[in-house]
């Protein structure tokens, strides 16, 4: 596919089974942000092309697979989610749910991320309409698109790492719960 190549060295390693924590966070959203500005590159570049239209239909298709990438790079994709003890997974979607993560946990459709690019119409029409002045407006287009793309695709690293860590502390405090649970006399 177009977008999927990767470089050799900069491979991750597999995907975790359960959401990372600790300082695994760290490393993981470093790695997803740099994955993210490579994207928001190939944005810049299709927003470029004098075509109206091609760079949203673009954008969907390739903030679609961004988005679930991160998920799974954060071991948060629905799969994932699916897989955890059922006491974990509701501890996962409530953390998702209180930092504000659409799209944390959730399977990723085209029709959903449409629903993010419209929140964002005024700066992607403002995009289209550049394309109409010859060379300028073309480089203003890769900008506005650049910016646009980088700045979602941040949010939505951003949100992963909070519900990751929400859900690291939620698992420290459910198994102090139930440690102090074993230990009460009946």
């Amino acid at each position: 596919m177009l977008f999927r190549r990767k470089n050799k060295d900069l491979v991750a390693p597999e995907s975790p089974a359960t959401p990372v924590s600790g300082a695994e966070i760290e490393v993981v959203r470093e790695r997803c942000r740099e994955m993210v500005r490579k994207r928001a590159l190939v944005s810049a570049g299709v927003a470029a092309v004098p075509l109206p239209g091609l760079d949203v239909l673009s954008d969907l298709s390739t903030f679609t697979l961004l988005v679930e990438e991160v998920n799974k790079e954060f071991g948060l994709s629905q799969k994932q989610i699916e897989r955890l003890h059922p006491r974990l997974r509701v501890l996962a979607y409530q953390a998702a749910a209180s930092v504000g993560g659409m799209l944390v946990g959730k399977l990723v459709t085209k029709r959903l991320v449409l629903v993010l690019f419209k929140r964002a119409g005024v700066k992607i029409a403002a995009k289209t309409v550049a394309k109409v002045v010859p060379v300028a407006g073309q480089v203003a287009s890769a900008a506005i698109g650049f910016a646009l793309f980088r700045k979602m695709g941040y949010q939505h690293v951003e949100a992963c790492a909070k519900v990751a860590r929400e859900l690291q502390k939620l698992q420290v405090i459910d198994a102090g719960t139930a440690q102090a649970d074993k230990q009460m006399p009946a």
